[in-house]
Protein backbone atom coordinates (compact mmCIF):
# COMPACT_ATOMS: atom_id res chain seq x y z
CA UNK A 1 0.00 0.00 0.00
CA UNK A 2 1.05 3.62 -0.48
CA UNK A 3 3.54 5.09 2.02
CA UNK A 4 3.82 8.82 2.69
CA UNK A 5 6.80 10.70 1.28
CA UNK A 6 8.31 13.75 2.99
CA UNK A 7 5.86 16.08 1.25
CA UNK A 8 2.82 14.07 2.40
CA UNK A 9 4.15 13.90 5.94
CA UNK A 10 4.89 17.62 6.15
CA UNK A 11 1.50 18.56 4.72
CA UNK A 12 -0.46 16.44 7.19
CA UNK A 13 1.49 17.52 10.28
CA UNK A 14 1.26 21.18 9.25
CA UNK A 15 -2.48 20.74 8.88
CA UNK A 16 -2.67 19.34 12.42
CA UNK A 17 -0.76 22.32 13.80
CA UNK A 18 -2.96 24.72 11.86
CA UNK A 19 -6.17 23.15 13.18
CA UNK A 20 -4.82 23.06 16.74
CA UNK A 21 -4.41 26.84 16.51
CA UNK A 22 -7.90 27.24 15.05
CA UNK A 23 -9.47 25.19 17.86
CA UNK A 24 -7.63 27.25 20.49
CA UNK A 25 -8.78 30.50 18.91
CA UNK A 26 -12.37 29.24 18.75
CA UNK A 27 -12.30 28.17 22.40
CA UNK A 28 -10.96 31.61 23.36
CA UNK A 29 -13.74 33.36 21.45
CA UNK A 30 -11.48 34.76 18.73
CA UNK A 31 -13.39 32.80 16.05
CA UNK A 32 -17.18 32.75 15.85
CA UNK A 33 -19.12 29.54 15.24
CA UNK A 34 -19.79 30.74 11.70
CA UNK A 35 -16.07 31.33 11.09
CA UNK A 36 -15.09 28.03 12.69
CA UNK A 37 -17.65 25.94 10.77
CA UNK A 38 -15.82 25.64 7.40
CA UNK A 39 -12.50 25.13 9.20
CA UNK A 40 -13.71 22.17 11.23
CA UNK A 41 -15.67 20.65 8.37
CA UNK A 42 -12.63 20.44 6.12
CA UNK A 43 -10.91 18.65 8.97
CA UNK A 44 -13.73 16.11 9.15
CA UNK A 45 -15.37 17.45 12.31
CA UNK A 46 -19.18 17.62 12.59
CA UNK A 47 -21.33 18.79 15.48
CA UNK A 48 -23.89 16.00 15.86
CA UNK A 49 -26.88 15.48 18.09
CA UNK A 50 -24.94 14.62 21.26
CA UNK A 51 -21.29 15.40 20.60
CA UNK A 52 -18.74 16.15 17.91
CA UNK A 53 -18.19 13.45 15.30
CA UNK A 54 -14.79 13.03 13.67
CA UNK A 55 -14.67 11.35 10.26
CA UNK A 56 -11.30 9.76 9.47
CA UNK A 57 -10.26 9.27 5.85
CA UNK A 58 -9.42 5.77 4.65
CA UNK A 59 -8.27 6.45 1.06
CA UNK A 60 -9.87 3.96 -1.35
CA UNK A 61 -10.74 1.85 1.69
CA UNK A 62 -7.19 0.57 2.38
CA UNK A 63 -5.34 0.61 5.68
CA UNK A 64 -2.54 -1.27 7.40
CA UNK A 65 -2.57 -3.31 10.61
CA UNK A 66 -0.69 -0.48 12.33
CA UNK A 67 -3.30 2.05 11.25
CA UNK A 68 -6.14 -0.19 12.40
CA UNK A 69 -4.50 -0.50 15.82
CA UNK A 70 -4.27 3.28 16.00
CA UNK A 71 -8.00 3.56 15.26
CA UNK A 72 -8.63 1.03 18.02
CA UNK A 73 -6.56 3.11 20.44
CA UNK A 74 -8.46 6.28 19.55
CA UNK A 75 -11.77 4.46 20.07
CA UNK A 76 -10.58 3.37 23.51
CA UNK A 77 -8.93 6.62 24.63
CA UNK A 78 -11.19 9.30 23.13
CA UNK A 79 -14.53 7.68 22.23
CA UNK A 80 -16.73 5.03 23.83
CA UNK A 81 -14.72 2.04 22.68
CA UNK A 82 -15.90 1.73 19.08
CA UNK A 83 -16.00 3.38 15.66
CA UNK A 84 -18.44 3.32 12.75
CA UNK A 85 -17.36 2.33 9.22
CA UNK A 86 -19.30 4.24 6.57
CA UNK A 87 -20.47 3.75 3.00
CA UNK A 88 -17.67 6.13 1.92
CA UNK A 89 -15.06 3.67 3.28
CA UNK A 90 -14.26 6.06 6.15
CA UNK A 91 -14.44 5.66 9.93
CA UNK A 92 -16.50 7.89 12.22
CA UNK A 93 -15.98 8.48 15.93
CA UNK A 94 -19.28 9.71 17.34
CA UNK A 95 -18.38 10.86 20.89
CA UNK A 96 -15.47 13.28 20.51
CA UNK A 97 -14.59 16.30 22.67
CA UNK A 98 -13.49 19.33 20.66
CA UNK A 99 -10.40 20.06 22.75
CA UNK A 100 -9.08 16.54 22.11
CA UNK A 101 -9.41 16.64 18.31
CA UNK A 102 -5.92 18.08 17.60
CA UNK A 103 -4.37 15.30 19.72
CA UNK A 104 -6.38 12.70 17.82
CA UNK A 105 -5.31 14.18 14.48
CA UNK A 106 -1.68 14.15 15.61
CA UNK A 107 -1.97 10.49 16.55
CA UNK A 108 -3.47 9.77 13.13
CA UNK A 109 -0.72 11.72 11.37
CA UNK A 110 1.92 9.58 13.11
CA UNK A 111 0.58 6.54 11.18
CA UNK A 112 -0.03 8.35 7.88
CA UNK A 113 -3.74 9.04 8.39
CA UNK A 114 -5.84 12.20 8.55
CA UNK A 115 -9.37 13.61 8.37
CA UNK A 116 -8.71 16.20 5.65
CA UNK A 117 -11.62 16.79 3.25
CA UNK A 118 -13.87 14.14 4.75
CA UNK A 119 -16.45 16.91 4.89
CA UNK A 120 -17.03 20.31 3.35
CA UNK A 121 -17.72 21.44 -0.22
CA UNK A 122 -14.63 19.84 -1.70
CA UNK A 123 -13.46 16.61 -3.33
CA UNK A 124 -14.10 13.88 -0.76
CA UNK A 125 -12.41 10.52 -0.17
CA UNK A 126 -11.58 8.78 -3.47
CA UNK A 127 -13.15 5.32 -3.43
CA UNK A 128 -12.77 2.03 -5.24
CA UNK A 129 -13.82 -1.53 -4.56
CA UNK A 130 -12.60 -3.41 -1.49
CA UNK A 131 -11.10 -6.21 -3.61
CA UNK A 132 -8.97 -3.96 -5.82
CA UNK A 133 -5.67 -5.60 -6.72
CA UNK A 134 -6.78 -9.12 -5.78
CA UNK A 135 -10.19 -9.74 -7.40
CA UNK A 136 -10.29 -12.70 -9.78
CA UNK A 137 -12.32 -10.70 -12.31
CA UNK A 138 -10.15 -7.57 -12.19
CA UNK A 139 -8.94 -6.06 -15.46
CA UNK A 140 -6.38 -3.65 -13.97
CA UNK A 141 -5.50 -2.49 -10.48
CA UNK A 142 -7.27 0.89 -10.05
CA UNK A 143 -5.47 1.84 -6.82
CA UNK A 144 -2.49 3.69 -8.37
CA UNK A 145 -4.85 6.04 -10.23
CA UNK A 146 -7.02 6.38 -7.11
CA UNK A 147 -3.92 7.42 -5.16
CA UNK A 148 -2.90 9.88 -7.86
CA UNK A 149 -6.37 11.42 -7.69
CA UNK A 150 -6.11 11.58 -3.90
CA UNK A 151 -2.81 13.42 -3.99
CA UNK A 152 -4.00 15.81 -6.68
CA UNK A 153 -7.30 16.67 -4.98
CA UNK A 154 -5.99 17.04 -1.40
CA UNK A 155 -5.87 20.76 -0.50
CA UNK A 156 -6.07 21.68 -4.18
CA UNK A 157 -6.88 25.39 -3.75
CA UNK A 158 -8.99 25.59 -6.90
CA UNK A 159 -11.44 22.98 -5.62
CA UNK A 160 -11.63 23.54 -1.87
CA UNK A 161 -14.80 25.66 -2.09
CA UNK A 162 -17.02 23.97 -4.67
CA UNK A 163 -20.77 24.59 -4.83
CA UNK A 164 -21.25 21.31 -2.90
CA UNK A 165 -19.40 18.16 -1.88
CA UNK A 166 -17.90 16.11 -4.71
CA UNK A 167 -17.39 12.34 -4.85
CA UNK A 168 -15.24 10.30 -7.26
CA UNK A 169 -15.04 6.51 -7.60
CA UNK A 170 -12.96 4.28 -9.87
CA UNK A 171 -13.19 0.57 -10.64
CA UNK A 172 -11.70 -1.95 -13.05
CA UNK A 173 -13.36 -5.35 -12.86
CA UNK A 174 -15.99 -7.34 -14.71
CA UNK A 175 -18.36 -6.47 -11.86
CA UNK A 176 -18.68 -2.88 -10.68
CA UNK A 177 -18.35 -3.22 -6.90
CA UNK A 178 -17.54 0.48 -6.44
CA UNK A 179 -21.02 1.72 -7.49
CA UNK A 180 -19.50 4.27 -9.88
CA UNK A 181 -22.87 5.26 -11.38
CA UNK A 182 -23.97 6.93 -8.14
CA UNK A 183 -20.96 9.27 -8.01
CA UNK A 184 -20.39 12.81 -9.26
CA UNK A 185 -17.63 11.32 -11.41
CA UNK A 186 -17.41 7.58 -12.01
CA UNK A 187 -14.34 6.15 -13.75
CA UNK A 188 -14.05 2.72 -15.32
CA UNK A 189 -10.50 1.62 -16.12
CA UNK A 190 -9.84 -0.96 -18.83
CA UNK A 191 -7.20 -2.02 -21.33
CA UNK A 192 -7.48 -1.46 -25.10
CA UNK A 193 -6.52 -3.94 -27.79
CA UNK A 194 -3.09 -2.31 -28.02
CA UNK A 195 -2.63 -2.79 -24.23
CA UNK A 196 -3.05 0.93 -23.45
CA UNK A 197 -4.92 1.85 -20.26
CA UNK A 198 -8.11 3.75 -21.03
CA UNK A 199 -10.90 5.30 -18.99
CA UNK A 200 -14.65 5.50 -19.45
CA UNK A 201 -15.84 8.69 -17.75
CA UNK A 202 -19.31 9.00 -16.21
CA UNK A 203 -20.68 12.23 -14.70
CA UNK A 204 -23.74 13.53 -12.89
CA UNK A 205 -24.55 10.68 -10.53
CA UNK A 206 -25.68 11.06 -6.95
CA UNK A 207 -28.37 9.99 -4.51
CA UNK A 208 -29.84 12.28 -1.86
CA UNK A 209 -32.94 14.40 -2.42
CA UNK A 210 -32.83 13.98 -6.21
CA UNK A 211 -31.35 10.57 -7.06
CA UNK A 212 -29.79 10.39 -10.52
CA UNK A 213 -27.51 7.82 -12.13
CA UNK A 214 -24.46 9.12 -13.97
CA UNK A 215 -24.16 9.23 -17.74
CA UNK A 216 -21.20 8.54 -19.95
CA UNK A 217 -19.36 11.66 -21.08
CA UNK A 218 -16.28 10.11 -22.66
CA UNK A 219 -15.04 6.72 -23.83
CA UNK A 220 -11.43 5.72 -24.38
CA UNK A 221 -9.72 8.52 -22.45
CA UNK A 222 -5.97 7.72 -22.23
CA UNK A 223 -4.91 7.41 -18.58
CA UNK A 224 -2.33 10.18 -19.02
CA UNK A 225 -5.22 12.67 -19.24
CA UNK A 226 -7.00 11.54 -16.07
CA UNK A 227 -6.22 14.64 -14.00
CA UNK A 228 -6.67 17.19 -16.78
CA UNK A 229 -10.06 15.74 -17.76
CA UNK A 230 -11.30 15.57 -14.17
CA UNK A 231 -10.05 19.13 -13.72
CA UNK A 232 -12.02 20.23 -16.78
CA UNK A 233 -15.19 18.68 -15.33
CA UNK A 234 -14.62 20.35 -11.97
CA UNK A 235 -13.95 23.73 -13.58
CA UNK A 236 -17.21 23.61 -15.54
CA UNK A 237 -19.05 22.59 -12.39
CA UNK A 238 -17.30 25.25 -10.29
CA UNK A 239 -18.23 27.91 -12.83
CA UNK A 240 -21.88 26.98 -13.42
CA UNK A 241 -22.95 25.04 -10.31
CA UNK A 242 -25.75 26.57 -8.24
CA UNK A 243 -24.50 28.34 -5.12
CA UNK A 244 -27.79 30.00 -4.25
CA UNK A 245 -29.56 26.76 -3.32
CA UNK A 246 -27.71 23.87 -1.67
CA UNK A 247 -30.41 21.43 -2.76
CA UNK A 248 -29.66 22.26 -6.39
CA UNK A 249 -25.91 22.67 -6.06
CA UNK A 250 -24.70 19.15 -6.93
CA UNK A 251 -23.25 18.46 -10.36
CA UNK A 252 -26.12 16.07 -11.15
CA UNK A 253 -28.51 19.06 -11.19
CA UNK A 254 -26.21 21.01 -13.50
CA UNK A 255 -25.87 18.06 -15.91
CA UNK A 256 -29.63 17.56 -15.90
CA UNK A 257 -30.28 21.28 -16.51
CA UNK A 258 -27.78 21.60 -19.37
CA UNK A 259 -28.28 18.15 -20.84
CA UNK A 260 -25.46 15.64 -21.13
CA UNK A 261 -24.49 16.72 -24.66
CA UNK A 262 -24.20 20.41 -23.76
CA UNK A 263 -22.31 19.59 -20.58
CA UNK A 264 -19.92 17.35 -22.53
CA UNK A 265 -19.24 20.15 -25.02
CA UNK A 266 -18.39 22.55 -22.19
CA UNK A 267 -16.01 20.01 -20.67
CA UNK A 268 -14.30 19.26 -23.99
CA UNK A 269 -13.83 22.96 -24.66
CA UNK A 270 -12.33 23.49 -21.19
CA UNK A 271 -10.13 20.42 -21.61
CA UNK A 272 -8.50 21.82 -24.74
CA UNK A 273 -6.77 24.38 -22.51
CA UNK A 274 -5.55 21.73 -20.06
CA UNK A 275 -4.80 18.47 -21.89
CA UNK A 276 -1.18 19.25 -22.81
CA UNK A 277 -0.45 21.15 -19.59
CA UNK A 278 1.30 20.23 -16.33
CA UNK A 279 -1.60 18.00 -15.22
CA UNK A 280 -0.79 15.48 -17.95
CA UNK A 281 0.52 12.34 -16.26
CA UNK A 282 3.82 10.77 -17.22
CA UNK A 283 4.90 7.16 -17.11
CA UNK A 284 7.46 8.06 -14.44
CA UNK A 285 4.79 9.60 -12.21
CA UNK A 286 2.51 6.60 -12.66
CA UNK A 287 5.31 4.19 -11.82
CA UNK A 288 6.30 6.26 -8.77
CA UNK A 289 2.86 5.67 -7.29
CA UNK A 290 2.26 2.19 -8.75
CA UNK A 291 5.46 0.91 -7.13
CA UNK A 292 3.66 1.14 -3.79
CA UNK A 293 1.06 -1.37 -5.01
CA UNK A 294 3.36 -4.19 -6.09
CA UNK A 295 1.70 -7.50 -5.15
CA UNK A 296 3.10 -9.23 -2.06
CA UNK A 297 5.21 -12.35 -2.42
CA UNK A 298 2.58 -15.08 -2.60
CA UNK A 299 3.37 -18.72 -1.95
CA UNK A 300 2.83 -21.27 -4.72
CA UNK A 301 -0.15 -22.98 -3.11
CA UNK A 302 -2.33 -24.21 -5.93
CA UNK A 303 -6.11 -24.50 -5.73
CA UNK A 304 -6.25 -28.06 -4.39
CA UNK A 305 -6.01 -28.10 -0.59
CA UNK A 306 -7.22 -31.37 0.92
CA UNK A 307 -7.66 -30.07 4.46
CA UNK A 308 -9.69 -27.08 3.22
CA UNK A 309 -11.88 -29.41 1.15
CA UNK A 310 -12.48 -31.75 4.07
CA UNK A 311 -13.41 -28.84 6.37
CA UNK A 312 -15.99 -27.70 3.82
CA UNK A 313 -17.47 -31.17 3.68
CA UNK A 314 -17.51 -31.75 7.44
CA UNK A 315 -18.63 -28.38 8.83
CA UNK A 316 -21.85 -26.94 7.42
CA UNK A 317 -21.39 -23.64 9.26
CA UNK A 318 -17.96 -23.13 7.74
CA UNK A 319 -19.26 -24.07 4.29
CA UNK A 320 -22.07 -21.54 4.62
CA UNK A 321 -19.59 -18.81 5.59
CA UNK A 322 -17.29 -19.64 2.68
CA UNK A 323 -20.21 -19.57 0.24
CA UNK A 324 -21.11 -16.00 1.13
CA UNK A 325 -18.17 -14.33 2.86
CA UNK A 326 -15.22 -15.63 0.84
CA UNK A 327 -14.42 -14.15 -2.58
CA UNK A 328 -12.25 -15.59 -5.39
CA UNK A 329 -8.65 -14.38 -5.55
CA UNK A 330 -6.51 -13.92 -8.66
CA UNK A 331 -3.73 -16.05 -7.11
CA UNK A 332 -4.40 -19.82 -6.82
CA UNK A 333 -4.69 -21.03 -3.25
CA UNK A 334 -5.72 -17.65 -1.82
CA UNK A 335 -9.07 -16.00 -1.11
CA UNK A 336 -10.44 -12.67 0.12
CA UNK A 337 -12.55 -12.72 3.26
CA UNK A 338 -15.48 -10.48 4.22
CA UNK A 339 -15.77 -9.97 7.98
CA UNK A 340 -19.38 -9.00 8.59
CA UNK A 341 -20.14 -6.02 10.82
CA UNK A 342 -23.84 -7.02 10.74
CA UNK A 343 -24.34 -9.47 13.66
CA UNK A 344 -27.95 -8.43 14.27
CA UNK A 345 -28.93 -7.25 17.73
CA UNK A 346 -25.34 -7.41 18.99
CA UNK A 347 -24.27 -4.20 17.16
CA UNK A 348 -25.51 -1.69 14.58
CA UNK A 349 -24.24 -2.10 10.99
CA UNK A 350 -20.72 -0.74 10.56
CA UNK A 351 -19.98 -0.47 14.29
CA UNK A 352 -16.71 -2.17 15.29
CA UNK A 353 -15.22 -2.13 18.79
CA UNK A 354 -11.61 -1.33 19.55
CA UNK A 355 -11.08 -4.94 20.62
CA UNK A 356 -12.43 -6.15 17.28
CA UNK A 357 -10.20 -3.70 15.40
CA UNK A 358 -7.16 -5.01 17.25
CA UNK A 359 -8.17 -8.57 16.44
CA UNK A 360 -8.57 -7.73 12.74
CA UNK A 361 -5.13 -6.10 12.74
CA UNK A 362 -3.62 -9.23 14.29
CA UNK A 363 -5.39 -11.53 11.80
CA UNK A 364 -4.23 -9.42 8.85
CA UNK A 365 -0.61 -10.02 9.88
CA UNK A 366 -1.00 -13.61 11.01
CA UNK A 367 -2.84 -14.87 7.95
CA UNK A 368 -2.10 -12.22 5.31
CA UNK A 369 0.31 -9.40 4.57
CA UNK A 370 -0.85 -6.83 7.11
CA UNK A 371 -3.37 -5.12 4.82
CA UNK A 372 -7.06 -4.46 5.51
CA UNK A 373 -9.85 -3.08 3.33
CA UNK A 374 -13.15 -1.39 4.15
CA UNK A 375 -16.06 -2.10 1.77
CA UNK A 376 -18.73 0.49 1.00
CA UNK A 377 -21.19 -2.09 2.35
CA UNK A 378 -19.58 -1.24 5.75
CA UNK A 379 -17.88 -4.63 6.12
CA UNK A 380 -14.17 -5.37 6.63
CA UNK A 381 -12.15 -7.31 4.07
CA UNK A 382 -8.93 -9.27 4.54
CA UNK A 383 -7.70 -9.46 0.94
CA UNK A 384 -5.02 -12.19 0.99
CA UNK A 385 -5.82 -15.30 3.02
CA UNK A 386 -4.48 -18.79 2.15
CA UNK A 387 -7.40 -21.19 1.76
CA UNK A 388 -5.69 -23.61 4.13
CA UNK A 389 -6.07 -21.03 6.93
CA UNK A 390 -9.67 -20.01 6.30
CA UNK A 391 -11.09 -22.44 8.85
CA UNK A 392 -8.93 -21.10 11.67
CA UNK A 393 -9.72 -17.51 10.71
CA UNK A 394 -13.45 -18.29 10.60
CA UNK A 395 -13.37 -19.68 14.13
CA UNK A 396 -11.55 -16.61 15.43
CA UNK A 397 -13.96 -14.29 13.59
CA UNK A 398 -16.95 -16.05 15.13
CA UNK A 399 -15.45 -15.67 18.60
CA UNK A 400 -15.09 -11.91 18.04
CA UNK A 401 -18.56 -11.38 16.56
CA UNK A 402 -17.28 -10.85 13.00
CA UNK A 403 -18.11 -14.25 11.55
CA UNK A 404 -21.78 -13.83 10.61
CA UNK A 405 -22.20 -15.64 7.23
CA UNK A 406 -24.51 -13.07 5.65
CA UNK A 407 -22.47 -11.02 3.14
CA UNK A 408 -24.81 -9.98 0.34
CA UNK A 409 -27.88 -11.42 2.06
CA UNK A 410 -30.99 -9.77 3.48
CA UNK A 411 -29.49 -9.18 6.94
CA UNK A 412 -26.29 -7.62 5.53
CA UNK A 413 -28.08 -4.30 5.89
CA UNK A 414 -26.42 -1.03 4.93
CA UNK A 415 -27.52 1.69 7.35
CA UNK A 416 -26.46 5.17 8.39
CA UNK A 417 -26.27 6.04 12.13
CA UNK A 418 -29.61 7.87 11.75
CA UNK A 419 -31.36 9.90 14.38
CA UNK A 420 -29.56 8.25 17.29
CA UNK A 421 -26.55 10.39 16.35
CA UNK A 422 -27.06 12.55 13.27
CA UNK A 423 -28.59 16.00 13.69
CA UNK A 424 -29.85 15.92 10.09
CA UNK A 425 -31.80 12.66 10.36
CA UNK A 426 -35.59 12.50 10.32
CA UNK A 427 -35.69 9.05 11.87
CA UNK A 428 -33.60 6.42 13.63
CA UNK A 429 -32.09 3.80 11.34
CA UNK A 430 -30.53 1.50 13.94
CA UNK A 431 -33.72 0.28 15.70
CA UNK A 432 -35.36 -0.44 12.34
CA UNK A 433 -32.28 -2.33 11.16
CA UNK A 434 -32.15 -4.49 14.26
CA UNK A 435 -35.89 -5.15 14.23
CA UNK A 436 -35.61 -6.48 10.66
CA UNK A 437 -32.56 -8.56 11.52
CA UNK A 438 -34.42 -10.01 14.49
CA UNK A 439 -37.42 -10.86 12.29
CA UNK A 440 -35.12 -12.69 9.86
CA UNK A 441 -32.84 -14.45 12.33
CA UNK A 442 -33.24 -17.87 10.67
CA UNK A 443 -30.00 -18.14 8.68
CA UNK A 444 -31.20 -21.16 6.71
CA UNK A 445 -34.19 -19.17 5.46
CA UNK A 446 -32.09 -16.09 4.70
CA UNK A 447 -29.59 -18.19 2.74
CA UNK A 448 -32.39 -19.81 0.74
CA UNK A 449 -33.56 -16.35 -0.35
CA UNK A 450 -30.24 -15.66 -2.08
CA UNK A 451 -28.64 -12.25 -2.51
CA UNK A 452 -30.92 -9.36 -1.53
CA UNK A 453 -29.65 -5.90 -0.62
CA UNK A 454 -31.60 -3.90 1.98
CA UNK A 455 -30.42 -0.33 2.59
CA UNK A 456 -31.70 2.17 5.18
CA UNK A 457 -31.23 5.95 5.35
CA UNK A 458 -32.42 8.16 8.19
CA UNK A 459 -33.02 11.14 5.89
CA UNK A 460 -32.96 12.32 2.27
CA UNK A 461 -29.18 12.71 2.32
CA UNK A 462 -29.16 8.97 1.58
CA UNK A 463 -25.99 8.06 3.47
CA UNK A 464 -27.39 4.52 3.65
CA UNK A 465 -27.73 4.39 -0.17
CA UNK A 466 -31.39 3.35 0.11
CA UNK A 467 -32.08 4.33 -3.50
CA UNK A 468 -29.88 1.51 -4.84
CA UNK A 469 -30.95 -1.20 -2.41
CA UNK A 470 -33.12 -3.99 -3.84
CA UNK A 471 -35.26 -2.97 -0.88
CA UNK A 472 -34.79 0.61 0.29
CA UNK A 473 -36.08 2.26 3.45
CA UNK A 474 -36.06 6.04 3.97
CA UNK A 475 -36.86 7.78 7.25
CA UNK A 476 -39.31 10.68 6.87
CA UNK A 477 -40.90 13.08 9.33
CA UNK A 478 -44.68 13.29 9.73
CA UNK A 479 -45.73 15.90 12.24
CA UNK A 480 -42.78 15.12 14.46
CA UNK A 481 -43.23 11.35 14.18
CA UNK A 482 -40.86 8.84 12.55
CA UNK A 483 -42.24 7.19 9.42
CA UNK A 484 -40.56 5.14 6.74
CA UNK A 485 -40.94 5.10 2.97
CA UNK A 486 -40.20 1.85 1.10
CA UNK A 487 -38.72 1.48 -2.38
CA UNK A 488 -38.19 -1.65 -4.46
CA UNK A 489 -35.99 -2.41 -7.46
CA UNK A 490 -32.80 -0.51 -6.72
CA UNK A 491 -29.47 -2.02 -7.74
CA UNK A 492 -25.78 -1.14 -7.88
CA UNK A 493 -23.15 -2.23 -10.38
CA UNK A 494 -23.15 -2.16 -14.16
CA UNK A 495 -26.94 -2.62 -14.14
CA UNK A 496 -27.53 0.11 -11.56
CA UNK A 497 -31.12 1.17 -10.98
CA UNK A 498 -33.02 3.47 -8.64
CA UNK A 499 -35.75 1.94 -6.54
CA UNK A 500 -39.38 2.98 -6.95
CA UNK A 501 -41.59 4.07 -4.05
CA UNK A 502 -44.31 1.48 -3.50
CA UNK A 503 -46.79 3.82 -1.82
CA UNK A 504 -47.56 5.65 1.44
CA UNK A 505 -45.04 5.42 4.27
CA UNK A 506 -45.25 3.19 7.35
CA UNK A 507 -44.73 3.70 11.06
CA UNK A 508 -41.63 2.25 12.69
CA UNK A 509 -43.58 -0.60 14.25
CA UNK A 510 -45.00 -1.66 10.89
CA UNK A 511 -41.71 -1.95 9.00
CA UNK A 512 -40.61 -5.49 10.05
CA UNK A 513 -43.93 -6.96 8.94
CA UNK A 514 -43.85 -4.90 5.72
CA UNK A 515 -40.47 -6.42 4.86
CA UNK A 516 -41.75 -9.86 5.79
CA UNK A 517 -44.67 -9.46 3.38
CA UNK A 518 -42.37 -8.20 0.61
CA UNK A 519 -40.15 -11.25 1.08
CA UNK A 520 -43.21 -13.49 1.30
CA UNK A 521 -44.44 -12.15 -2.06
CA UNK A 522 -41.03 -12.83 -3.58
CA UNK A 523 -41.05 -16.42 -2.27
CA UNK A 524 -44.57 -16.98 -3.56
CA UNK A 525 -43.83 -15.88 -7.14
CA UNK A 526 -40.18 -16.89 -7.39
CA UNK A 527 -39.30 -19.46 -10.04
CA UNK A 528 -36.63 -21.98 -9.00
CA UNK A 529 -33.64 -20.07 -7.55
CA UNK A 530 -34.57 -16.82 -9.29
CA UNK A 531 -32.94 -13.71 -7.70
CA UNK A 532 -35.17 -11.13 -6.03
CA UNK A 533 -34.67 -8.49 -8.74
CA UNK A 534 -35.47 -10.94 -11.54
CA UNK A 535 -38.75 -11.86 -9.86
CA UNK A 536 -39.59 -8.19 -9.29
CA UNK A 537 -38.84 -7.29 -12.91
CA UNK A 538 -40.90 -10.22 -14.16
CA UNK A 539 -44.05 -9.65 -12.10
CA UNK A 540 -43.80 -5.89 -11.46
CA UNK A 541 -44.55 -3.87 -8.32
CA UNK A 542 -48.29 -4.52 -8.10
CA UNK A 543 -48.22 -7.94 -6.38
CA UNK A 544 -45.89 -6.52 -3.72
CA UNK A 545 -48.04 -3.42 -3.20
CA UNK A 546 -51.22 -5.45 -3.05
CA UNK A 547 -49.75 -7.81 -0.47
CA UNK A 548 -48.46 -4.98 1.74
CA UNK A 549 -51.32 -2.49 1.57
CA UNK A 550 -54.19 -4.98 1.61
CA UNK A 551 -52.99 -5.90 5.08
CA UNK A 552 -53.05 -2.36 6.44
CA UNK A 553 -55.23 -3.32 9.38
CA UNK A 554 -52.92 -6.17 10.32
CA UNK A 555 -49.89 -3.90 10.05
CA UNK A 556 -51.44 -1.37 12.40
CA UNK A 557 -52.61 -3.98 14.89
Amino acid sequence: MYQYDDYDRALVFERVAQFRDQVERFMEGQLSEEEFLPLRLQNGLYLQRHAYMLRVAIPYGTLSARQMRTLAGIARDYDRGYGHFTTRQNLQFNWIELTQVPDILERLAAVEMHAIQTSGNCVRNITTEAFAGVAADELLDPRPLAEILRQWSTINPEFLFLPRKFKIAICSAEQDRAAIMMHDIGLYLYRAADDQMLLRVMVGGGLGRTPILSQQIREGLPWQHLLSYVEAILRVYNRHGRRDNKYKARIKILVKALGIEAFAREVEEEWQHLKEGPAQLTEDEYQRVASAFVPPIYEHLGDADLEYGSRLAEDAGFARWVAHNVQPHKVPGYASVVLSTKPGLAAPPGDVTGLQMEAVAEWSERFGFGEIRIAHEQNIVLPDIPKSQLYELWQLACDKGLGTPNAGLLTDIIACPGGDFCALANARSIPITQAIQQRFDDLDYVHDLGDISLNISGCMNACGHHHIGNIGILGVDKNGQEWFQVTLGGAQGKDSALGKVIGPSFSAGEIPLVIERIIGTFVRYRESDEPFLDTLQRIGLEPFKERVYSKAQELSA
